[in-house]
């Protein structure tokens, strides 16, 4: 079976937790290649990390001409979504990449570009969107929807029947009760406990989690 080229955009630290993804991926099955890591940081450019080398910023990955998949290795939404929009052009695929000892039903949809990592559990009837990332050991219930581009931080547990929206941040073992909506593009606090709706462009921390700050619609497209 033949291998495909890959790079890491963000040469940051969960960019090289993406990179120790991919290799527990291709041990159990040679899948990838990866080439290296993408990053507009310029002091990097030519060094290695984690025995890969950091390629170059966008201008390198433009003069691929497609030739190359690409995986996010960016944790923050606002700016995943923001570097998918510039990046998509100049790749082939941006895969969806589950750690094999993840747990998932077969009932379970995951959208393109998704990266699931290590000890996740998603029970049945669950959506993830597009470009979502679930760090370290998070679950996610029966029935629950999680929006394109959020990220849930290690340990995050949803209930049954919970919509998170799209570019959500929810934080370090963070907790939503069953059936609570959490809006588009909010961020909540680590370990915050979400027991009722919380609106789009909102900020909630504490248990329980309270709306501490609210922003305009559109703030996330705001470089």
């Amino acid at each position: 079976m033949s291998v495909s080229p890959i790079v890491i955009i963000g040469a940051g630290g969960f960019g090289r937790e993406v990179l120790a993804l991919i290799r527990d991926i291709n041990h159990k099955q040679d899948t990838w290649c990866p080439l290296g890591f993408v990053d507009d940081d310029k002091t990097l450019w030519g060094t290695h990390l984690c025995e890969l080398p950091v390629l170059g910023g966008l201008d390198w990955l433009a003069a691929q001409n497609g030739g190359v998949n690409a995986a996010m290795g960016i944790g923050n939404p606002q700016i995943r979504s923001m570097l998918v929009d510039a990046i998509t052009p100049h790749v082939s695929s941006f895969p969806t990449l589950i750690h094999p000892s993840v747990i998932a039903s077969r009932y379970v949809r995951i959208g393109t570009g998704t990266i699931i990592t290590a000890g996740n559990i998603l029970t049945t009837q669950v959506e993830i969107g597009q470009f979502v990332l679930l760090n370290l050991s998070c679950t996610v219930g029966h029935d629950s929807t999680i929006g394109h581009f959020s990220t849930l931080s290690p340990g995050v547990n949803v209930s049954g029947n919970v919509h998170i929206g799209e570019g959500c941040d929810i934080g370090t073992a963070g907790a939503q009760i069953p059936g609570v909506t959490v809006g588009d593009w909010s961020i909540i606090g680590a370990g915050a406990v979400v027991t009722n709706d919380l609106p789009a462009n909102c900020t909630a921390v504490g248990v329980p989690a309270r709306v501490i700050k609210r922003r305009e619609p559109g703030w996330h497209l705001i470089q």
